[in-house]
């Protein structure tokens, strides 16, 4: 007689003769506190303890070579940075360029990328992990709570809405008291302001707290990055970096296309457009990695903090600061569906109210400066967030936290993959832009030639597309800080760009910057004015983009489309009476100065 008896590894035949002696015998156990380790024998404990303890060596061993590792890489970078600091010392005396410790000379700007990423390993390595909750618990806790208590009656709410204007206005009278022509600039940022509360969809549900804290949030990063000397350098730097890193891009254009058509001649489609290649690629490369989604997340942190929004709505305002409009909603992709109809009207203002990184080598083609393009689209990001939630108010509730929220993850898998497929996908919006240009400039010429016609037999001279759209706009741009002689030329730029795109609107201005046709600082506010994407054609883009994403959603984007667009625009002009309050006649000039050198070149 035989059985069977099942241990759960094997089947095993068993004899009655053998019955007695299995008896005595332990089987196999499987150790229930960790599936991972191989079942027990003891009837061969030797062996066993020796495959558990070369198991366990294993993790200690792994762990031993990640020490050695990050010893040898974080020396090789320690070494570097000293014998770096050794030559630039020694050298000083001698050096026939970049002598001085400045934020752009390369010492420095090795000095400013070693100390931020140290002090990021440290915080993130250690303060946080071993030290967070303590520091949060006992500081910042008791802080949030005092506060909360500080501003829990209305009258402490009126006490620090009167200190804050108090504040603003003396700042204001102190900062353009040699210039009071400057202060003009308050009637646009009123105006625009006060049409967003009066179109807003629902105007006795304005939560205040994004408004205004994203009010106060512009107006600051403006007199960092515009007034402050150091920020001003800081970002100064930072553009000029931008447009070295986008040089490189015509290393492979001319490559391509031959160093006639890119360098000697600098047509625009090959020596301009093409430079979207190289930026698509290492964007592509960046969110492989996933450090564009953790730098989005943290900036997205930071401006749901400040202003109280929902995580959607604040990482897709952070990722237009780099990102175009349709790319930056492609990070909060699974959850644009969920989104309520105010986060899905704050995702459109954030996309039409920046400009991308991909086509900003264009626009500083055409003369703009990079840093006040990157200083516009930094300022715009909080108060995209503040027109948003004043045009058009939170009435539901979110269906997204921090809680349940993940960033899109790339879907390459590889790093040369991202590179392949960023380089290919620049090819859509190349093509886009080239068909955009072409038809809308011959449109545009065409339009001129007929209004240009029929006022000629009305027996006025001259009378075309450019000077209707100047006519109509000279209000808007003289209430944005631009001089009366100046607000047509102005206006005509501003309403190209409205109703055309910015790319023709910043060509318009650089033909005035090249003719001398317009002052130095209506040349920088009007930069600001038109550094945007609001226009006809952006809101189909955006609308076809965002339907792509959730077809389900494409009734609530069309519903609050259009009130976007006009969010959008005031975001833009408030942004340019913020620039025009600020920058003295001497920043002004060295902006323009800058322009024109762009021209000669």
């Amino acid at each position: 007689m035989s059985g069977v008896q099942n241990n759960g590894f094997r089947n095993t035949e068993i004899d009655e003769n053998e019955t007695q002696f299995n008896l005595y015998r332990r089987p196999k156990q499987s150790n229930p506190e960790n599936i991972f380790l191989p079942p027990v024998d003891y009837d061969n404990d030797d062996q066993t303890q020796t495959t558990l303890f070369k198991e366990d060596q294993k993790p200690k061993q792994q762990l031993w070579k990640m020490i050695i590792i990050l010893v040898i890489i974080h020396g090789i970078i320690i070494g570097y940075i000293s014998f770096a600091t050794y030559k630039f010392i020694s050298t000083r005396d001698n050096c026939e360029r970049d002598c001085e410790l400045t934020l752009c000379a390369p010492y420095g700007m090795l000095l400013l990328v070693g100390g931020v990423l140290y002090v990021g390993l440290i915080y993130f390595k250690i303060i946080k992990p071993y030290f967070g909750k303590f520091i949060y618990e006992s500081i910042f806790t008791p802080i949030g709570r005092f506060i909360k208590n500080l501003f829990k009656t209305v009258i402490s709410k009126v006490i620090l809405a009167v200190v804050l204007i108090a504040a603003f206005i003396g700042y204001i009278i102190y900062e353009t008291h040699t210039d009071f022509m400057r202060l003009r600039a308050l009637i646009g940022i009123s105006l625009f302001v006060g049409i967003g509360y009066l179109i807003s969809a629902h105007r006795t549900k304005i939560i205040w707290r994004p408004v205004v804290c994203g009010a106060i949030l512009q107006f600051v990063l403006g007199v960092i990055f515009i007034r402050w000397p150091v920020g001003r350098e800081i970002f100064a730097c930072f553009g000029d970096k931008v447009a070295e890193f986008f040089e490189y891009g015509k290393e492979g254009a001319a490559f391509v296309y031959s160093d006639f058509l890119v360098y000697e001649k600098g047509v625009f489609a090959f020596a301009i457009l093409a430079i979207i290649y190289f930026f698509s690629l290492c964007v592509s490369i960046l969110y492989y990695v996933g450090a564009m989604q953790w730098i989005l997340f943290k900036l997205g942190w930071v401006l749901q903090s400040i202003l109280g929004t929902t995580v959607c709505e604040s990482v897709n305002a952070a990722g237009n600061i780099f990102l175009g409009q349709t790319e930056s909603p492609l990070v909060i992709k699974p959850y644009i569906k969920k989104l309520t109809h105010s986060e899905i009207h704050a995702v459109m203002v954030s996309g039409l109210s920046t400009v991308s990184g991909s086509v900003m080598a264009a626009y500083i083609n055409f003369g703009a400066e990079p840093s006040h393009l990157i200083t516009a689209s930094v300022m715009a990001a909080p108060a995209s967030l503040f027109f948003a939630k004043l045009v058009w108010p939170e009435t539901e509730e979110s269906n997204t936290s921090a809680g349940n929220i993940q960033l899109e993850k790339s879907t390459n898998t590889s790093v040369l993959d991202a590179a392949s497929s960023g380089a290919s996908n620049a090819t859509d919006l190349i093509l886009n832009i080239i068909a955009n240009l072409v038809a809308f400039v011959a449109f545009i010429a065409f339009a001129d030639g007929m209004v240009k016609w029929i006022t000629y037999l009305m027996g006025f001279e001259d009378v075309g597309v450019q000077y209707i759209l100047g006519k109509i706009f000279m209000p808007v741009s003289w209430i944005i800080g631009v001089s009366w002689e100046d607000s047509e030329a102005v206006g005509n730029v501003i309403g190209t760009k409205l109703i055309v795109n910015e790319f023709v609107g910043f060509g318009v201005l650089g033909g005035y910057i090249e003719r001398g046709e317009i002052s130095p600082r209506s040349a920088a506010i009007a930069t600001y004015a038109i550094c945007s994407f609001a226009n006809p054609a952006s809101i189909g883009i955006m609308v076809g983009g965002l339907s792509a994403l959730a077809p389900e959603r494409r009734p609530s984007i069309t519903k609050v489309a259009i009130r976007a667009f006009f969010a959008a625009c005031f975001v833009t002009f408030v942004t340019a009476s913020i620039a025009g309050l600020l920058m003295t006649d001497e920043l002004i000039h060295g902006h323009y100065n800058k322009l024109l050198s762009t021209f000669v070149k």
